[in-house]
């Protein structure tokens, strides 16, 4: 396999419910009681006055302002149109929290929810380039591994056990001493997928380097 890294064309543009909910942890107290209570409900939103959700969200009609600049809306307006064009795509992309006091019948939606949101999100923002220069690395492996830390790991087991009733040369591992002894015997030819739920495992990108270090 070529150790050069795959070129991805630009992802689709998010829309502002998915913005809001992906920034929601970076925002200050302020912001964040906004985009709570339009997280809670989008589409009250699109119909509320900005004095309206002020109030909802305890804040004041300046701050609402300038929650609309931080998201780059020319103002409130322009927030609720962006807000109506987001609901038009079908799902809100929201992770519904699951609380200590709910039910089953109360976090089971909210399970169900999330996967689908996910699904659904993927979907939106799959490249197919990437899939296609990927299915033919595999189709041209002298060997492929799945690696994986942690949790990870079990997500690349489970690949490569899939992996394997297509009869390809599989292997895989979520000891990392065993990760950097394979990548230190790599072939050009061999391809290393990592599994990671983050982009900065330092131990996992030693391990790509390495794999990529010694790629001829």
């Amino acid at each position: 396999m070529s150790r050069e890294p795959l070129v991805l064309p630009n992802a689709p543009n998010q829309s502002l419910i998915q913005m809001i909910s992906q920034d929601l942890p970076t925002l200050n107290k302020t912001q964040a009681k906004v985009a709570r209570t339009i997280l809670a409900d989008p589409k009250s939103a699109t119909q509320s006055s900005i004095a309206n959700l002020a109030k909802k969200s305890a804040v004041s009609e300046p701050s609402v302002n300038r929650f609309c600049k931080r998201f780059k809306a020319k103002g409130f307006p322009d927030l609720k149109l962006r807000l109506a064009e987001s609901l038009a795509s079908g799902v809100c992309f929201l992770n519904p929290k699951i609380e200590p006091s709910d039910n089953v019948a109360s976090f089971a939606p909210k399970t169900f929810d999330t996967a689908i949101n996910n699904l659904v999100r993927v979907h939106e923002n799959i490249c197919h380039q990437r899939i296609s220069q990927i299915v033919e690395a595999f189709v041209k492996a002298r060997r492929i591994y799945f690696f994986g830390l942690g949790g990870s790991g079990i997500v690349a087991r489970d690949a490569a056990n899939q992996f394997l009733k297509l009869n390809l040369p599989v292997s895989s591992s979520d000891d990392i001493l065993n990760q950097k002894m394979f990548a230190s015997c790599s072939h050009n030819q061999d391809v290393f997928f990592l599994v990671s739920d983050t982009n900065d495992n330092q131990e996992m990108i030693e391990v790509a380097q390495m794999a990529k270090k010694m790629a001829p």
